[in-house]
């Protein structure tokens, strides 16, 4: 077969359809040789129809499978999400019937507060306060999922996923704008406003208290004006054995979460408003006190602070005060207290139940101490009014009589509150004129009347308690004598200011009194500062008397006449018998004055006590 015959052979048709043999001719030879047999091209063919049906049969499978995975998932995502959902319902259903009493009873526990520092103090009253103490919510307790008893295994689980949420939220931030603080009798005590705090959560809490967390807590507190409320609130509480407390929070949100994270936990919120709940707190025993009860009344404030040393220094400007006082703590040792510098005004009693300030003065800063707090005392002395002497002078009075001073107590930061207490006296009775007597005295008879007029000069020691170093000049005095035949023994008892007249004499009349001695008009004096020893300030004073009325008191002329025959007779003459009360005109060197006229004058003491005594002579009777 040649070239151009296989040429002119028909070509062949390739379609869609499976490839056909060629027709045999009269050419084809009846054996083929191996190598002529042409490729097998439909064998190859059904091994591609086999591999697309496996692929596809692969593909349908892999379908499959990735639907019901996805089915399976999409199911167990339901039924979880529900699982969850029916929890988170009936942890919220549980949640929602939880009251306020309940956290506070069952689930917050608080240990402290275990300190109390004062940080600052507004010109309005209000107090910034910090408080530390270490708190702790036991939140299975009022979720119900501590594992306490074994109630079944479904509700164990239902427990177990409960103390895992939990766990995840892990503590709660809470947010209470405002909260007032009510007596029982429903009288606002204060109003206090705090910012978000956070409270740590925890289920199956140990029996000890390792799982509490540390708290501090900043507190902005306005106390009450109304200074009646307060007292009757503490007479109550002392009564009752205990301070109860009615408290009103207008709204609380507690939201899950940190206060600086803003994750998903803060989803979870929960609001409540018009909340009220009662609050007590046994009242501890207090050291040196009695123990609080119906009965026992109420100890006074003198009974708790200690005037352990007090004294006043004249300076150029002022004149300074300094004291040393120990409180009784009331506070259990547990808590610490850091206060800061309080200031305080001492005010005396006045006329027609006012008061007359006389000293503005500060602690220092302290802490809590047990069983007494010590407080270290300093100020000044303020201007004092136009005329103060009959308030000092009656305080002076009953201070050297031993007796205590009624004072009056207020700080300026809460205005409302005024303190009565009592200024104790000295330990002993302190003599504050000394060595009274007259030098040169001269008696002689009265041409105007039947009595006597006494000349000489006035001599006296002024001896300051221990503690008082002023700076005095002695510029006037009133004297106003018992003369007695020997010594006088016995100090007389004190005129109040409001008490004195110009008539009175004690009554009945001192054993061996005889005359009365008193000027008409003050007697200038003159003052030198000695040396002390171991007192306070010690003065040297001296007035000239002439021609001042000796009177023979009512009955006593026999007692006179006896005392004339000694001067007369005896050799070294007749002891006399000085005692009575002085008033004093004094200038305090750097004590103000509203009024800076008296700066110049002074002021005057009235009624100082003295006896003293005198050896007159037949050379001193001028007949």
């Amino acid at each position: 077969m040649t070239l151009a015959e296989n040429d002119s052979s028909p070509p062949c048709v390739k379609g869609k359809g499976k490839a056909r043999h060629p027709e045999p001719s009269e050419q084809t030879p009846l054996l083929l040789h191996h190598s002529d047999v042409a490729p097998s091209q439909p064998r190859a063919t059904d091994d591609e129809d086999v591999d697309l049906e496996s692929s596809s049969d692969a593909r349908r499978r892999l379908w499959s499978k990735l639907i019901f995975v996805f089915l399976a998932s999409l199911s167990s995502c339901i039924v979880i999400f529900l699982l969850l959902a029916l929890l988170a319902y009936s942890y919220a259903a549980r949640l929602s019937h939880v009251s306020p009493e309940d956290v506070l009873e069952n689930a917050l526990v608080i240990q402290g507060p275990y300190r109390v520092s004062v940080l600052n103090v507004t010109a309005d009253g209000g107090t910034w306060i910090e408080v530390r103490a270490r708190v702790g919510i036991d939140a299975g307790s009022i979720v119900g999922v501590d594992m306490d008893d074994d109630e079944g295994t479904l509700y164990n689980i239902w427990k177990s996923f409960g103390q895992w949420g939990v766990k995840i939220l892990d503590r709660v931030t809470v947010d209470i704008s405002t909260a007032q603080i009510f007596s029982q009798r429903q009288a606002l005590l204060a109003t206090l406003h705090s910012p978000p705090f956070e409270l740590p959560l925890t289920v199956d809490p140990p029996y000890d208290d390792s799982w509490l967390s540390s708290l501090s807590l900043t507190i902005f507190v306005i106390p009450t004006q109304d200074a009646s409320d307060m007292n009757q609130f503490v007479h109550d509480s002392w009564h009752s054995g205990a301070a109860s407390v009615h408290a009103s929070v207008p709204s609380v949100v507690v939201s899950g979460g940190s206060t600086n994270k803003g994750d998903w936990r803060h989803m979870l919120r929960l609001q409540r408003l018009g909340i009220q709940t009662q609050l007590s707190m046994k009242l501890p025993p207090i050291p040196g006190l009695p123990i609080p009860g119906k009965d026992v009344p109420l100890p006074s404030v003198s009974q708790l602070i200690t005037l352990q040393s007090f004294g006043v220094e004249s300076e150029a400007k002022d004149v300074t005060v300094h004291a040393l006082a120990t409180v009784v703590n009331p506070v259990p040792p547990i808590m610490n207290l850091t206060a800061p510098s309080l200031p305080f005004i001492i005010s005396l009693p006045g006329k027609n139940h006012s008061s007359v300030p006389i000293a503005s003065v500060h602690t220092d800063p302290f802490t809590l101490t047990h069983p007494n707090i010590t407080l270290t005392i300093s100020g000044s002395v303020l201007p004092l009014p136009a005329h103060p002497s009959a308030s000092i002078s009656a305080f002076l009075s009953r201070y050297l009589s031993l007796e205590p001073n009624l004072v009056s107590v207020a700080c300026p930061l809460f205005p409302s509150f005024t303190v009565d207490m009592e200024f104790p006296p000295p330990s002993s009775k302190p003599h504050i004129l000394r060595n009274v007597t007259i030098h040169d005295m001269k008696i002689k008879p009265n041409s105007a009347s039947t009595g006597f007029l006494a000349s000489g000069s006035v001599f006296a020691r002024i001896v300051l308690p221990k503690g008082m170093d002023l700076a005095l000049n002695v510029t006037r005095v009133f004297p106003d004598v018992l003369v007695f035949d020997g010594e006088a023994h016995e100090l007389p008892t004190l005129l109040f200011p409001h008490q004195k007249d110009e008539d009175e004499l004690p009554d009945p009349l001192p054993e061996h009194a005889f005359g009365h001695i008193r000027p008409e008009d003050w007697l200038e004096a003159t003052s030198v500062q000695v040396d002390s020893e171991g007192e306070g300030s010690i003065f040297a004073v001296t007035a000239d008397m002439v021609n001042v009325p000796l009177e023979v008191l009512p009955g006593r002329q026999k007692q006179f006449s006896n005392f004339i025959s000694k001067v007369v007779f005896s050799t070294h003459g007749a002891l006399a018998g000085l005692q009575g009360t002085t008033d004093v005109g004094v200038y305090i060197l750097g004590l103000p004055f509203r009024n800076h006229e008296d700066t110049a004058t002074g002021m005057d003491l009235l009624g100082l006590p003295f006896q003293g005594s005198v050896r007159v002579g037949m050379k001193d009777l001028l007949v």
